[in-house]
This record gives C-alpha cells, sequence and structure tokens, in this order.
C-alpha cells in the first residue's frame, strides 16, 4: 500500500508542477523581457546622450595609436595533398 501511496504523491507533484509552471511560466518572461528592454534602452540612452552632435560640428574618429600585435604561434602551416 505504502508502493501506491508513494506513486500517487510523486503523479501528483508531478502533474501539480507542470500545471502550475504553465501558469507561471508567461509572468516570468514577460518580467525578464521587460528587464532586458529597460536595460537596453537604458544603454542605448546613455551613448546617444554622450555622442550627441550639434549643427555645425565635425567630429574625427581617430585609430588608436598603439596597435597590439599579437604573437600567438600556432605552428607552420603544412600543404599537403589527399592520398588514396
Amino acid at each position: 500500500m505504502g508502493l501506491l501511496k508513494t506513486l500517487f504523491f510523486i503523479l501528483l507533484f508531478y502533474y501539480g508542477f507542470k500545471f502550475l509552471a504553465k501558469l507561471i511560466a508567461p509572468y516570468v518572461v514577460n518580467k525578464v523581457a521587460d528587464t532586458m528592454k529597460k536595460k537596453a534602452e537604458q544603454q542605448f540612452g546613455n551613448y546617444q546622450q554622450e555622442h550627441t552632435v550639434r549643427e555645425g560640428e565635425t567630429i574625427i574618429d581617430k585609430a588608436p595609436k598603439n596597435k597590439n600585435n599579437s604573437n600567438n604561434s600556432v605552428g607552420e602551416y603544412v600543404d599537403y595533398e589527399e592520398i588514396d
């Protein structure tokens, strides 16, 4: 009889969790989407305020003076031919 009770409770919790997840999931997804939207608007707003150009103003972007020359040597390239 204990085995049947255990299986009953496991199934009850499983289907109860599925039911509650269907009810709660849309709310959670909307909340996360709203949070991401607010963060994106805030970042874009900060960028836009920093980069406003007044009429008649000229902006010249220059390349950085220090160039990063990487010595990431992964080895020598060896050309090969496929042999049948």
